[in-house]
């Protein structure tokens, strides 16, 4: 697949061939989805769990006699109605730790890469490479690609520390290095646009 390469200065860099093996997969909702909800999933920490009855450290001896007491007949202390009593029926610890296999997740990227080349919305530029760092002129020249509401830039080992600071203050941008690209920021934006060494970094992922 070829495609044509963009400049964030005047005129075009030439075409970029794809590698059909990870640019021209055929996109599966089912993968896509296990991969996205796995994804999500990582991200959850480990939920706290309550002290219950059982757990709390307070003595067990009955402190009132059974009868003639004017009061409950209770046998310890640690039951939830006293201060310092177990919590009932509180929240239990829960580690949300799941695992997919990595020939899933691999094959979930390459998905959500084709998803974008396939349907017009993958843009690959020369560089991120800025002749002046800053936000007003950066948001002119994204404006001529017509990125959509939200564009996720992937750059390639190293980001560009000019294009970084001048699109820190803008919300529709996005920017991750090639080690950082992931199924659900792909699928999220509306635009993908990825550098020429982005393409490198992410086709030989595949192929090493």
């Amino acid at each position: 697949m070829k495609v044509q390469v963009q400049s964030l200065g005047e005129g075009q860099g030439g075409e970029i061939e794809l590698n059909d093996a990870v640019f021209g997969v055929e996109p599966r909702a089912d993968i896509l989805h296990r991969v996205v909800t796995w994804q999500l999933e990582k991200r959850r920490g480990t939920a706290r769990g309550a002290r219950e009855r059982s757990d709390v450290a307070r003595t067990g001896k009955k402190f009132g006699r059974q009868k003639g007491g004017g009061t409950a007949r209770h046998g310890d202390r640690r039951a939830p109605i006293f201060v310092g009593g177990g919590k009932a029926h509180g929240p239990r610890v829960r580690d949300f730790n799941p695992s997919l296999n990595k020939k899933v997740r691999a094959l979930g990227l390459k998905m959500a890469l084709s998803t974008k080349a396939q349907g017009g919305q993958l843009i690959v530029m020369e560089n991120l490479d800025l002749t002046e760092a800053k936000t007003k002129s950066l948001k002119e020249q994204l404006g001529r690609l017509n990125l959509g509401r939200k564009a996720l830039v992937i750059d390639g080992d190293a980001l560009s520390v000019g294009f970084a600071m001048a699109s820190s203050n803008l919300r529709e941008i996005d920017l991750l290095p090639a080690v950082g690209a992931n199924v659900y920021d792909i699928l999220k934006a509306d635009t993908l646009v990825l550098t020429r060494a982005a393409v490198e970094k992410l086709e030989a992922r595949f192929n090493g």
